[in-house]
C-alpha cells in the first residue's frame, strides 16, 4: 500500500559485452524505477548514450545495444523524487567539458541543490534539466582540481543528502557513496573479467557477477586498466542507511551489508506476529513486497498463509481507465481478491506500510467484496508520518495518513476490523546492528540523516506528490 520506488544505477569495466550486461543488471533493477532508463558507454575515446521515458526492456533493443560500443558502461533507471517526469531529466547524464567527457547516475536526493543551482545561475550557469544531478555536474566542471577524482571530491564535499553516483569516462569508472551511506551501492566482478557496481547485489546475480562488498559509506571505487582502488576522501560521518531498503525497496532476493534481506522482511513478520497477534483463519499478503512478512506472521502465528490477492505484472504505463462504470479501477488492474481463499474467513492482510491509505482503503474494499468476514491489517513497520528528502517519493507530511490520524482513525478509514503495526523496538531486533543509530529513520521518527535547513524543506515539499486528502 506503500511508497513510489527511487532509482538503479550500474556500471561495468572491462568486459567486452558492456552494454548488454547493463542491460541485464538494469532490467534487475526495474523494480527502483519504471519511468525511464538509460545506458552510456564508451570505447576508449568517445562516450555514447541512449535513454527513453519508459521501461528497459522497451527501450532496448539488439539494435541499439549494438549502437552502444566498448567494454565500459553504466545504467541508470528512474523514478522521478526530484524534477518532473520527461526525457530531459533521464540518465545517465553525458556532458563535454574542458577536461573530457563524462557520463553520471545517480541515486538519491540533495538538500541543497536549490541552493547551490541558484548560485551557479547567478555566475552564468546554464541548466538543462530540473534534477538535482546536474548540479553535481556542474560543480566536477567548475573545479580547477588537476584529476577527475579530486574534481569529483570537490564538488561532493559542496552538496548534502544522499548519493550513489556511477561516473564513466573514457578510461575509468568511478563509484561513490556520501559519507552516512543512505543510499545502497555493491561492488564485484564478472566471469570472463571486469568489475561492476550496482545499487543492489541481484543485478550481480543476473549477470553470473560475484558479489565483493558494500561500497562504504563516504568510498570512492576507481576502476581502471590497471584495476580497482578505493579511497575515503570525506570527512567521517556516522552511518545512516536507509532502513526503508530493508522494508520495502529492495528486492528480496538482494543481499545489504551482508544480509539477506528476505530474511530481514520474514523475521519482521515473526515479530509483528507478536507485538499485533490477530485471531483469523488465513494470513494473505499483499503482493509483492507483503510477501516475505506475510511468511514471517503465519509461520510465528500457526495461521496458514494463502495466496489471496493475485497480482497483475504486466500492468503497462498507460491504459484506458472507464470514467464510473468499474468501482476501483485503478486498484483492480494490479491486483484482485480470490474469492475461494477469502471467502467466509477471518483474513489477516500483511503490508509493509501505509502511506496515503487510499490504496490500502480499496483493497480492503476489495477483499470484503470477495466474502472475507473479518479483515485485520498487519503492517510490518511502524507508521509513516514524515516524509522522505533523500530519494524516495513520499508525499508530504499532511498527506501521510499516520501523522494526522490515530491508529483508530486510520482503521476506520481503510475499514478493516483491526489494524496493527511493528513498533520501533520490533524493527531494530529485525534489522542487522547493534541499534538503530546506524540507519536513517526519519520516515517514522522525524530524525532526518541530514539535517534540513527550514527554507530547504518548505522549497522541497512541493516535489513530493500528494493531494489526496481524508
Amino acid at each position: 500500500m506503500g511508497f513510489k520506488d527511487e532509482c538503479g544505477v550500474f556500471g561495468v569495466f572491462g568486459h567486452s559485452e558492456a552494454a548488454n550486461l547493463a542491460y541485464l543488471g538494469l532490467y534487475a533493477l526495474q523494480h527502483r524505477g519504471q519511468e525511464s532508463a538509460g545506458i552510456a558507454s564508451t570505447d576508449g575515446s568517445v562516450i555514447t548514450f541512449h535513454k527513453e521515458m519508459g521501461q528497459v526492456a522497451d527501450i532496448f533493443s539488439e539494435d541499439i545495444l549494438a549502437r552502444l560500443p566498448g567494454d565500459c558502461a553504466i545504467g541508470h533507471v528512474r523514478y522521478s523524487t526530484t524534477g518532473s517526469s520527461e526525457l530531459k531529466n533521464a540518465q545517465p547524464f553525458v556532458v563535454d567539458f574542458e577536461s573530457g567527457s563524462i557520463a553520471v547516475a545517480h541515486n538519491g536526493n540533495l538538500v541543497n541543490a536549490q541552493h547551490i543551482k541558484r548560485e551557479l545561475e547567478v555566475n552564468g550557469s546554464i541548466f538543462q534539466s530540473t534534477m538535482d544531478t546536474e548540479v553535481i555536474v556542474h560543480l566536477i566542471a567548475l573545479s580547477r582540481r588537476e584529476t577527475i577524482e579530486e574534481r569529483i571530491v570537490e564538488a561532493l564535499n559542496r552538496v548534502r543528502g544522499a548519493y550513489s553516483l556511477v561516473f564513466l569516462m573514457p578510461d575509468k569508472l568511478i563509484a561513490v557513496r556520501d559519507p552516512r551511506g543512505i543510499r545502497p551501492l555493491v561492488v564485484g566482478t564478472i566471469r570472463g573479467g571486469g568489475h561492476v557496481v550496482a545499487s543492489e547485489s541481484c543485478a550481480l546475480d543476473l549477470i553470473d557477477g560475484t558479489l565483493l562488498r558494500d561500497v562504504e559509506p563516504g568510498e570512492m571505487v576507481v576502476i581502471d586498466r590497471t584495476g580497482m582502488r578505493s579511497l575515503k576522501p570525506f570527512a567521517a560521518a556516522s552511518s545512516r542507511f536507509c532502513v526503508f531498503e530493508y522494508i520495502y525497496f529492495a528486492r528480496p532476493d538482494s543481499v545489504m551489508s551482508g544480509t539477506s534481506v528476505y530474511s530481514v522482511r520474514k523475521k519482521m513478520g515473526h515479530r509483528l506476529a507478536i507485538e499485533a497477534p490477530a485471531d483469523a483463519d488465513i494470513v494473505i499478503p499483499v503482493p509483492d513486497s507483503g510477501v516475505p512478512a506475510a511468511i514471517g506472521f503465519s509461520e510465528e502465528s500457526g495461521i496458514p498463509f494463502e495466496m489471496g490477492l493475485i497480482r497483475n505484472h504486466y500492468v503497462g504505463r498507460t491504459f484506458i481507465e472507464p470514467q464510473q462504470s468499474i468501482r476501483h479501477f485503478g486498484v483492480k488492474i494490479k491486483l484482485n481478491a480470490i474469492r475461494e481463499v477469502v471467502a467466509g474467513k477471518r483474513v489477516v492482510v500483511v503490508d509493509d506500510s501505509i502511506v496515503r491509505g487510499t490504496t490500502g482503503r480499496k483493497i480492503i474494499k476489495m477483499i470484503r467484496a470477495a466474502g472475507a468476514k473479518e479483515i485485520h491489517v498487519r503492517i510490518s513497520s511502524p507508521p509513516t508520518t514524515y516524509p522522505c528528502f533523500y530519494g524516495i517519493d513520499t508525499p508530504s507530511r499532511r498527506d501521510l495518513i499516520a501523522a494526522t490520524h490515530s491508529l483508530d482513525e486510520i482503521n476506520t478509514y481503510l475499514t478493516s476490523d483491526s489494524l496493527g503495526y511493528l513498533s520501533m523496538a520490533g524493527l531494530h531486533a529485525c534489522v542487522p546492528g547493534q541499534s538503530l543509530d546506524g540507519y536513517c529513520h526519519a520516515c517514522f521518527s522525524g530524525a532526518y540523516a541530514v539535517p534540513l535547513e527550514e527554507a530547504e524543506t518548505e522549497e522541497q515539499l512541493p516535489l513530493f506528490r500528494g493531494s489526496v486528502r481524508i
